[in-house]
């Protein structure tokens, strides 16, 4: 016979409570996975845990800065641990009215990140002699300092500019003159023209490594000894009413509004970052509403228990501060186009829409004390993009196209897999083992978060102080993808390999049926 204390029906509570709900380096920014166990427990049911993250996540910068090749990869400086740790609360509460219908409040921190760069390496600010010995690099040797630069771009622009001219009054002397019955005369023009054109995109590739040179060297001047650095922090409160339905009311439809907070800062630091060098983003706190759906069948005898939970987007318009020292090196005609697209594309504002997600958990008894488990997630990434309108704007002129780039983008989306394993050791006491997987969101992908995926392996405990009152801990390994890191634009700027980390977390729960 089970215990009345522990029987095989709150197995699952052993399973949700010392599993560590989500991990610092999934795929994107998820944290928490977004967990709706705890409103599906029976009865009255409160829960409040702890989870930190601490990651080792080192690899080398690209020696190769050019951008020629995107692809191309040189073994550089070494770049030491840039995961920051990090940590988050969850809390949930739940209560039955009455046979029927169910009342539910969470609260988790689903989305994240916290990354920094230290130490000598393309993501670290250097000095005056660092922007001089770049200049130099990128030049070929025809300019030696950073202060040559903006009388060399002002005077290659304005020669660029003349050149075009020319190419264009030629043009139309040559038509005029073949319209007039001069052949001669038309064919000497038209090849003047083409003599100018060619001249003025010469001119143009000129000022544009000379630009990039001059964006580069002043980012590493305006922030001298600073890395980069990254932290985005989500908060949710989801709101959740439950309805039984059949005779046996084992199934189960709930929904609700999430609420949800998102505040965010970036400064992207040294040469790997090229003309975004020395820019700094802070999204002010914004506060945005998307909504929860899903359905749940349960067999208690058996401990069957399965769940199937949609959350929607949350769109976001958010106050943003950006500085790009990269525009001040930039023409006059470019900052006047600069200023116009980010005013279009609301300079002072940034539209971010968090992503929506699909959650399947499934339980079932194996025998009166053994309970199995699994999760599967999945986030689609790929639809993801945070475009901060001075960036986009200085990418738009700079790429000579409309579209421009954004700060950050994923490549594929998101499926997450864990399964577990539960054990009745005593009436009071059960443990837990899990194995998982992520599978990242592309490689190569952002340097902000340089990791494809992971798998784990996780263990846990639970005990039950009395027939309400349980405490649970646990823990897992991580052991984190290989993944090179890029910038917006596809360049390859870093390598990073045999990474791991570990969470650990710890729960305290209540439950009265």
């Amino acid at each position: 016979m089970t215990s009345p204390i522990f029987s095989l029906k709150t197995l699952a509570v052993a399973i949700t409570s010392i599993s560590v709900a989500g991990v610092a380096s999934a795929a994107g920014l998820d944290r928490s996975g977004q967990d709706v166990s705890a409103f599906l427990q029976d009865g009255t049911y409160a829960e409040a845990s702890y989870t930190y993250i601490d990651a080792d996540v080192t690899g080398h910068d690209n020696a190769y800065l050019g951008i020629g090749d995107l692809k191309k990869y040189d073994k550089g400086n070494k770049i030491g641990d840039i995961a920051e740790p990090y940590d988050f609360f969850r809390y949930g509460v739940k209560t039955d009215i009455n046979d029927t219908f169910s009342v539910g409040v969470l609260y988790d921190e689903p989305f994240g990140a916290a990354a920094a760069y230290s130490g000598k390496n393309n993501f670290v600010s250097g000095d005056i002699n660092d922007a001089n010995a770049l200049v130099n690099q990128l030049t070929g040797g025809k300019i030696t300092s950073a202060a040559q630069l903006p009388t060399a771009i002002r005077s290659t622009v304005v020669g660029a500019q003349q050149a075009a001219a020319a190419a264009k009054t030629a043009a139309e002397g040559a038509a005029a003159a073949q319209q007039a019955g001069n052949a001669a005369q038309a064919g000497e023009l038209a090849k003047k023209a083409q003599e100018y054109k060619a001249k003025a995109e010469e001119l143009q590739q000129q000022a544009k490594g000379l630009i990039s040179a001059g964006a580069i060297s002043g980012g590493i001047i305006s922030s001298a000894g600073e890395g980069t650095n990254v932290e985005v922090r989500t908060h949710n409160i989801t709101g959740l009413l439950g309805v039984k339905l059949g005779a046996d009311k084992n199934l189960q439809v709930y929904g609700g509004p999430a609420f949800q907070r998102l505040e965010a800062d970036v400064k992207l630091r040294g040469p790997a970052y090229l003309t975004s060098a020395g820019y700094d983003a802070h999204v002010s706190p914004n506060e945005a509403v998307g909504w929860v759906a899903g359905v749940a069948y349960s067999k208690p005898e058996i401990g069957l228990k399965a769940a199937l939970t949609y959350r929607s987007e949350i769109d976001h318009t958010a106050n943003i501060a950006e500085n790009l020292p990269s525009v001040a090196y930039l023409p006059d005609s470019y900052q006047d186009s600069i200023a116009k697209n980010a005013e279009k594309n609301g300079l002072g504002s940034i539209d971010i829409t968090t992503p929506e997600s699909f959650n399947l958990d499934f339980q079932t008894g194996l025998n009166p004390t053994t309970l199995a488990t699994a999760k599967v997630r999945y986030v689609p990434w790929s639809k993801f993009e945070i475009v901060p309108p001075l960036y986009n704007a200085a990418s738009k002129v700079q790429l000579h196209n409309d579209e421009g780039l954004p700060l950050v983008g994923y490549d594929k989306d998101q499926w997450q897999v864990e399964v577990g394993i539960g054990k009745r050791l005593t009436p009071a006491l059960a443990v837990s083992g899990t194995v998982g997987w992520d599978s990242g969101a592309g490689n190569p992908v952002t340097s902000l978060g340089p990791i494809e995926g992971y798998y784990s392996v996780g263990a846990g405990a639970k005990y039950n102080i009395t027939p309400n009152w349980a405490i649970s801990a646990g823990g897992k390994y991580l052991m984190f993808g290989d993944a090179k890191g890029k910038l917006p634009n596809d360049k390859v700027v870093s390598n990073f390999e045999d990474n791991n980390g570990y969470a650990v977390g710890v729960k305290l729960s209540y439950q009265d049926k």
